[in-house]
């Protein structure tokens, strides 16, 4: 099914794989040149990728090694564009230098909080007409199915503040970032990043009835996600296999590319895309995107599609995959196994089993839910629909959501039928929301089991908490699959067991609804429109340069193997206050360590009063035997030279969503710096430094400090000046200095100024 290649690869003519190996260097020579006349040339070769073309013609840099990106054009929802514009508005903007779209398909329900999410909406609307801008209302598109319909261009880049930014399935090269990465593009700089590696994704023959684009997605991330193997790298998706799959299916295979940590993705296009661009009244923007003759790939990831039958990934992340075939037949095995699992994911804060979802020897569910980028398009549905013709959910506790993905969509289906079909069967049809994927809509019960084709799984993405004992579980499934389940009334069941004639009917977009209902400035900006501010709505707190010298409590010591986003500021109900930094702060760590705000706050007490010139030992009378054993070692340490803040250690911080809050909210509470063996995305350690945040590494091993511990980092604004790579530092406990070393990985000169002033905010107004 999946065949992974770790060395550099030769693709030629599109089909042919030459793998480039170092101790076969003449015959890689001989087998290159026999298929394309020509001697192999690598450094040549990598220029023959979509990748590099895309790139190319975006950087600004005049260096392919050293990237300086400008993307075509923006977009964000709303539980992060309030956040970038307030951010680009204290830096000076004037107007949105490139096409910004607001969509509002996250805080959607106006229910928790009173008015402010409302205020938000109302918030992105004054600035779409003050700034030039579009503003998508709620409920007519998800993000990321509006963007593939009115913004995706061949060879185009296009930059979103949500991590599934991904349109590559239509020749557009898309990044999924932190709230900063955009304030930059909107304050007309550059998306920096040395050179990505890129990954070919060889897709071969074609998948078999019943399978689905989840399904695919699901046996390459189960492949590649716990090794590495694509971290960071762009996916560039080629091969005859390509061909056999609809406009649909890969982009419901694309958009789960972030799932493997890859960086962005692309693929090769072909008349099944200029269809889709002429579908949608944009066939001027399809363009025909195909590799070289012999491009060269870092490495390949080889999927015979064939091969592929329906997933699932087990609770509590994408990753955790097994064939739905395999999980049914090995079903104690593997609750064994996800239990083993849960226990370092919920860290022991409740007990969690499926066993009791066992009956008869098979696995029953509770809920499915087909929404989102990854499950709400039309060929989803439709295939749904198919299986489930003539059939019924049942009244028992099973229940069955469809979320479409756009009001298009929606409309459509209702000309098709197939809104009538389902809402027969007992499923609720809904209109385009993405709270299902994030743990703001359709909660299930205590103990209960859903199975969704969306994003993600991670724990308390259904909207369980765990700290007031509440847990509920997702697999991710496909629709098909779904579909299959619901028509057994909740029995696991995969699509290829059903004996389904598919229809596979034709699409047809309306693009009324969006010329009624959606505002376009046309790139008109109207100065005269005051931004409209809802109370919940702040500035964020002042925040001073990076000191000579620091002084860092650990306040949080995690050691799972990855932290999640999700984990480091929690989603569903904190939502609503992604536009108050004070309030959300305190959500950090909520779920995963309820004792890190406080902590941090207690902390943040001598910064504080060291910022005014009062006295921190008063303030955090626990600080002053740390100052006394470093004074010993330093006498020259004192309140002008010196910051106090707080830190957290953890393993492999950062997988999952771009919200820059999961850096802000520690950096609003005091937090100077995370320690990690390793950042598990470029995104989260791209929003620590946009936000003034230290990303030291540690090596993995025993740690030289415990949760609590004091640690002195002298020198530390000098080290970034002159970009020291190894930083030394001490531990400060019972009196006396123990030294160790921190690591500071590469930075861009603009990433270090941005340290140095304290955040990126600091360094627009320096600037």
């Amino acid at each position: 099914m999946i065949r992974l290649y770790d060395t550099g690869v030769y693709l030629v003519n599109g089909t042919e794989i030459i793998p480039d190996q170092p101790e076969n260097e003449a015959g890689v020579q001989q087998a290159v040149k026999a298929a394309t006349g020509k001697e192999a040339d690598r450094e040549q070769a990598r220029k023959e990728t979509i990748a590099w073309s895309v790139l190319e013609a975006h950087n600004t840099s005049g260096s392919m090694e050293k990237l300086r990106i400008r993307f075509d054009k923006l977009t964000s929802h709303d539980i992060t564009f309030v956040g970038i514009i307030q951010t680009a508005r204290a830096s000076g903007l004037e107007k949105f230098p490139m096409p910004y779209v607001l969509t509002n398909c996250h805080n959607s329900l106006c229910a928790v909080g009173g008015t402010i999410n409302e205020d938000d909406h109302m918030f992105g609307l004054s600035c779409a007409k003050r700034y030039g801008g579009v503003y998508v209302p709620p409920h007519q598109a998800v993000i990321h199915q509006f963007a593939r319909e009115m913004l995706a261009t061949g060879g185009g880049m296009i930059l979103g503040s949500d991590s599934h930014t991904r349109y590559g399935a239509l020749g557009t090269m898309a990044v999924g970032e932190g709230g900063p990465e955009l304030v930059k593009q909107l304050l007309n700089q550059t998306y920096d990043i040395n050179m990505p590696d890129v990954v070919a994704v060889y897709l071969d023959n074609a998948p078999i009835p019943g399978v689905g684009p989840q399904d695919v997605a699901l046996a390459i991330i189960g492949a590649v996600f716990g090794n590495g193997f694509v971290n960071n790298k762009v996916l560039e998706f080629v091969g005859p296999g390509v061909a056999s799959l609809s406009a649909d299916f890969r982009i419901g295979i694309d958009v789960m590319t972030t799932e493997t940590t890859c960086l962005s993705s692309i693929w090769q296009t072909d008349e099944t895309i200029r269809e889709f661009y002429q579908i949608h009244g944009r066939e001027g923007d399809y363009r025909e995107l195909k590799p070289g003759a012999a491009a060269w790939y870092s490495r390949m990831v080889y999927v015979d599609l064939a091969q592929v039958r329906p997933m699932i990934a087990m609770p509590f992340h994408p990753s955790n995959t097994y064939t739905i075939e395999e999980l049914n037949a090995n079903l104690a095995d593997i609750l064994d196994d996800v239990e083993k699992r849960a226990a370092v994911s919920l860290d022991g804060a409740v007990n969690f089993t499926l066993k009791d979802k066992v009956k008869d020897g098979r696995l029953w569910v509770d809920q499915g839910i087909i929404a989102g980028c990854a499950g709400g398009g039309f060929e989803n549905i439709c295939a749904a629909a198919d299986i489930l013709k003539g059939k019924y959910i049942g009244n028992g506790e099973f229940t069955l959501s469809v979320y479409p993905t756009s009001t298009p969509i929606y409309m459509e289906l209702a000309r098709n039928g197939r809104l009538a079909d389902l809402t027969q069967t007992g499923a609720i049809v809904k209109t385009a929301f993405c709270g299902p994927c994030f743990g703001a809509g359709d909660t299930p019960a205590n103990g209960a089991f859903s199975i969704r084709h969306s994003t993600r799984n991670f724990p308390n993405r259904e909207g369980s908490k765990l700290q007031n004992g509440q847990i509920a579980s997702v697999a991710l499934m496909d629709a098909r699959s779904i579909a299959a389940t619901a028509a057994n009334q909740g029995r696991l069941t995969a699509a290829t067991e059903m004996d389904t004639e598919f229809t596979s009917p034709k699409y047809f977009f309306d693009s009324r609804i969006y010329e009624n209902r959606v505002f376009d400035s046309k790139g008109v900006a109207d100065p005269s429109v005051p931004v409209r501010l809802g109370p919940n709505i702040k500035d964020w707190p002042a925040m001073c340069a990076l000191p000579e010298n620091l002084i860092l409590k650990v306040v949080s010591e995690i050691h799972d193997p990855v932290t999640t986003t999700d984990e480091l500021i929690p989603s569903g109900e904190t939502s609503s206050y992604r536009s108050n930094p004070l309030r959300l702060a305190e959500f950090t760590l909520s779920r995963k360590d309820p004792a890190y705000v406080g902590l941090a706050k207690e902390v943040q007490k001598a910064e504080k009063a060291r910022e005014a010139g009062t006295s921190m030992e008063e303030a955090l009378p626990e600080i002053a035997p740390v100052l006394a054993a470093i004074r010993a070692k330093d006498a020259a340490v004192s309140a002008d030279n010196t910051g106090v803040g707080s830190t957290i250690f953890a393993v492999k911080p950062g997988d999952g969503s771009a919200r820059e809050q999961a850096a802000s909210c520690q950096k609003v509470l005091g937090g100077w710096a995370n320690i990690a063996n390793g950042y598990a995305t470029k995104r989260y350690r791209s929003n620590l430094i946009n936000w003034g945040m230290l990303p030291f590494t540690i090596e993995e091993g025993d740690l030289p400090f415990a949760n609590h511990d004091y640690l002195y980092i002298p020198g530390i604004r000098k080290a970034v000046e002159e970009k020291q790579s190894t930083i030394p530092a001490w531990v400060v406990k019972d009196g006396s200095l123990q030294p160790f070393t921190l690591t500071l990985g590469e930075m861009t000169d603009n990433e270090r100024r941005i340290i140095l002033e304290g955040c990126l905010i600091n360094f627009n107004r320096v600037k």
